[in-house]
């Protein structure tokens, strides 16, 4: 069952508890009064609709019936009706003239009948009041050419869930008042020129879960006040340059679950483009090319798609972007300055990727994040200073890396112990090597744990240095040239287990050095004429 139908459903019954015991006594057999002016009839043993219906009412729901055909005189005794609702019924036919006297209607649901397979021409010829008209999830194959001009009025038609494969070219002509157009979950392959032609004010057009394989741009032409186009779940695998060109008002794109494999922001033009939302989740896409037309956009999802890299100049100019999802592709790394100066953003989400590596500068501009999202990456440590740009509370996702905690991890562990209230999941944050940390959590580690054992491939040249001793005395003596750096540390550890640690420095004098360097170069000063 549909969502939106299951939470009919729900609410109708909910009114159902609720009713007014009061009214109960004029309510038609087997069926429920809310008030005086609403009727609902929800019961499986009904045939056909009773006949004493109130001249009060005006709101009848007729639901989860055997009602299986709409005669002309069936609603002849109820022309004040203003709302009528079959929903998941058992019709099999709906006359022509069933809807004749209820010149009152302004919404009109039937929805959820398997064997309703068509209407028949002039079905709501009377119902030029009618402002919303549902007809989803029945068994459509097909619409007749003109069955909707009387509905002037209407701002809302739904058609989903049916088997549409075609529609007639100026089916909508006369509803130049509709605002809402759903087509979702039919059999279409195209959609023609002509077919919206009608609808200026058109602003939601829903076709996914359709077979569409191709756009065009004219397809668009009639409907260039379209605010969301939903398109997701068809079969797109190419977009044309400037396929969406005449839409200037598109606020929403979806496209989820089609076939692209690229995408570039040429399909809107080339001029700045007002988008704020577009949705790519679920395609095949392994490039992308410059966002920066998309001057307005706020959220952009890519995750679900097969992209291995990513240009530093993805969202250059794309100044007010607030919410990034490129999760579950196949990145390795991030270019340094891909986030650089979208100082507005809010969450990134990079979880399941094949990160192993990342830029300490990376998320400078950020500081008004809230979400990042690291989880299910292959990241062994975070450079210095990383996440040390976030000015505000937020939250951090890190589980699922083959963390390595060794010497190289102590920026990251005194961030996480410092900052554990803000990371989602820390118990997950596990180690994976060196063996004897194996499966510790980051949180439960001691930073005298996380050490760096030194190989004879790493052991520096101690051949300038000597070790003496003298009674209680150690000297430790280090030849060293006026401009090398040196440090040595002396650690004295205490039987209970407490470090103290001494840092001694060579540290040349900068001026000195670089003059010493200049002389040694000459020609850096006096070059060549």
């Amino acid at each position: 069952m549909d969502k939106e139908m299951g939470l009919t459903l729900f609410l109708v019954l909910l009114l159902c508890h609720k009713g007014n015991t009061e009214s109960k006594t004029s309510c038609p057999y087997t069926c429920q009064c809310f008030s005086p002016v609403q009727v609902l009839c929800a019961d499986e043993q009904i045939t056909s609709l009773p006949s004493n219906l109130s001249k009060e009412v005006k709101d009848f729901i007729i639901m989860t019936t055997k009602l299986e055909y709409l005669f002309p005189h069936t609603l002849r005794e109820s022309p004040q009706l203003t709302k009528l609702v079959f929903l998941n019924n058992a019709l099999r036919s709906i006359h022509a003239q069933a809807f004749e006297n209820l010149t009152e209607l302004q919404e009109l649901e039937i929805s959820g009948n398997p064997q309703l397979d068509h209407l028949f021409l002039g079905t709501f010829s009377k119902q030029g009041n009618l402002t919303k008209l549902l007809l989803n999830f029945n068994r459509f194959k097909t619409v007749h050419p003109g069955m909707f001009d009387s509905l002037i009025q209407l701002e809302t038609l739904q058609m989903k869930g049916n088997v549409i494969s075609a529609l007639p070219t100026f089916l909508f002509m006369n509803l130049q008042n509709l605002h809402v157009l759903d087509l979702s979950e039919n059999k279409l392959e195209e959609v023609k020129r002509d077919t919206f032609s009608g609808l200026a004010r058109l602003e939601v057009l829903k076709i996914n879960n359709n077979l569409i394989t191709n756009l065009t741009s004219d397809m668009f032409h009639n409907i260039s006040q379209l605010i969301k186009l939903h398109l997701e779940w068809n079969r797109i695998s190419e977009l044309a340059d400037g396929v969406f060109s005449v839409l200037t008002e598109l606020k929403v794109l979806n496209l989820r679950g089609n076939l692209l494999t690229t995408f570039s922001d040429k399909v809107f033009g080339f001029e700045s483009f007002n988008l704020k939302e577009m949705n790519l989740k679920d395609n095949k896409l392994t490039a992308l090319s410059s966002l920066g037309r998309l001057t307005s956009l706020s959220d952009i999802i890519l995750s679900s798609n097969q992209l291995s890299k990513l240009p530093e100049n993805l969202f250059t100019n794309v100044t007010l972007l607030e919410n990034v999802d490129l999760s579950e592709n196949h990145l390795t790394s991030l270019p340094q300055r891909i986030f650089s100066n979208l100082c507005g953003i809010k969450m990134i989400n990079l979880h399941k990727n094949n990160l192993s590596r990342l830029d300490a500068r990376l998320f400078e501009d950020q500081d008004f994040i809230q979400q990042l999202y690291l989880s299910d990456n292959q990241l062994e440590t975070l450079p210095l200073g990383f996440l040390d740009h976030f000015a505000i509370q937020h939250t951090v996702r890190l589980h699922g890396n083959p963390w390595k905690c060794d010497c190289h991890m102590w920026y990251l562990h005194d961030w996480v112990v410092r900052n554990s209230q803000d990371i989602e999941m820390p118990e997950r944050m596990l180690c994976e090597s060196p063996g004897f940390l194996r499966r510790r959590t980051v949180t439960s580690v001691d930073k005298d744990e996380l050490v760096c054992q030194v190989s004879k491939s790493t052991m520096p040249d101690l051949s300038s240095c000597s070790l003496q001793a003298s009674s209680d005395t150690i000297i430790i003596n280090c030849k060293v040239e006026k401009c090398s750096p040196l440090t040595v540390k002396v650690q004295f550890q205490e039987d209970g287990g407490s470090v103290e640690e001494h840092i001694f420095k060579n540290e040349p004098e900068p001026f000195q050095c670089r003059n010493k360097t200049m002389i040694e170069n000459p020609s850096e000063v006096f070059p060549d004429d």
